[in-house]
């Protein structure tokens, strides 16, 4: 739990982060968040003496497999993500980690044979009623909405499921994307308005440091998925659209509208009938052991 915490949490706080580099294009924002996240990731393989897995990793055919999967998809979902923060679509994001909650309950059950109690099972009904009220009052952008739900839930999904620990896949699914990265930008850095990291060092190092915002919450997120049950998962990760829907209040300035109003206010109630029924049930657990 406290690795899923601390991952939303950031999560949670980077539309802030990517506010000011606004006139990065979202293609070359995310190579260069690529380029930078593989020293971090490298470097924490040293420390915590992980050479050996990230080699096994390397020479395994079936993490290979499940890793490239995964590194299309949180590519995926990064371009996507940056391209509507710069675009003014906060909430649209926002919603879009409202629906991904629902569509790890999905996969969880489908692919994960996990269980539902059927109180949990009405807050999933409560919070998917939310989010349906919400998602039609915003029909013109639920396409962001949907790309980031169902692209960062099928790479939580990928990631359980793939035989690897939660450093050497995040620093494998890097290297994948390092060719791609570096040619990226090699031709912005050929094109007329150039490279982002010719534009002053505030904003060099705001790049460089998506190095380190990017490994963070993955890790963390990572060897929370590892750990948890995946519908668990999924609630616990209403921290971070909620924060997301403050900041685009509070701070870009969108409009609160009564339908978000109503999607917040079910979405809470059903996170805390989820979470009483659960830990109703282990404080029993506990007792008759």
């Amino acid at each position: 739990m406290p690795f899923a915490l601390s991952s939303y949490a950031i999560w949670g706080l980077l539309p802030l982060y990517f506010y000011f580099l606004l006139a990065v294009p979202p293609f070359e924002f995310v190579a260069w968040r690529v380029i930078f996240t593989l020293p971090v990731c490298l470097l924490i393989v040293i420390i915590r003496r992980q050479s050996r897995q990230l080699r096994l990793a390397l020479t395994d055919p079936r993490a290979l497999l499940y890793l490239s999967a995964s590194a299309l998809l949180i590519g995926v979902n990064w371009i996507v993500f940056i391209s509507a923060v710069q675009n003014g679509h906060v909430m649209a994001t926002s919603l879009g980690y409202y629906i991904n909650p629902l569509v790890n309950v999905l996969l969880g059950t489908l692919f994960l044979k996990e269980r539902l109690s059927r109180l949990q099972w009405g807050a999933v009904l409560l919070a998917g009623a939310g989010v349906a009220i919400l998602a039609f009052g915003a029909l013109d952008t639920l396409w962001i909405s949907l790309t980031l739900a169902f692209s960062f839930g099928s790479y939580g999904l990928v990631r359980k499921l793939a035989p690897v620990e939660s450093l050497p896949g995040l620093t494998i699914e890097a290297l994948i994307w390092m060719p791609a990265a570096i040619a990226v930008t090699a031709w912005y850095a050929a094109s007329p308005q150039g490279s982002a990291m010719q534009a002053g060092w505030q904003q060099d190092l705001l790049l460089a440091g998506t190095g380190i915002v990017t490994a963070a919450p993955l890790l963390l997120f990572a060897t929370a998925a590892r750990r948890m049950d995946y519908s668990l998962l999924g609630f616990v990760q209403y921290l971070a659209p909620t924060m997301t829907f403050f900041i685009g209040l509070t701070i870009f300035g969108e409009r609160l509208q009564p339908v978000q109003l109503a999607c917040f206010l079910m979405i809470w109630t059903a996170i805390a009938l989820f979470s009483w029924d659960m830990f109703a049930k282990r404080r029993q657990q506990a007792i008759v052991s």
